[in-house]
């Protein structure tokens, strides 16, 4: 288990699919992903909950400087997102 260092700054990066096609590996296209850093958590989870509310991105996860990755349901729960 990976422990955070407390004199290290925690980096936050936001996934998400941008939607296109990469070369083939291994015989199959794959998804390109775009990542983008933060230097907090509110930053990381304000940019998800952009992507999420633009609805061009069906992909999007949060991974913290400590590994924990959060995607799907689990992200939408964090960022307050309920079905009616």
């Amino acid at each position: 288990m990976w422990l955070a260092n407390p004199g290290r700054e925690m980096i936050y990066r936001v996934s998400y699919d941008v939607g296109l096609k990469t070369a083939p590996e291994d015989g199959r296209e794959v998804d390109a992903v775009e990542v983008e850093e933060f230097s907090t958590e509110y930053e990381a989870f304000s940019r998800a909950r952009e992507l999420l509310e633009d609805g061009e991105y069906n992909r999007v996860s949060v991974r913290d400087g400590s590994g924990n990755l959060l995607c799907g349901v689990l992200l939408q729960l964090k960022l307050g997102f309920f079905a009616e």
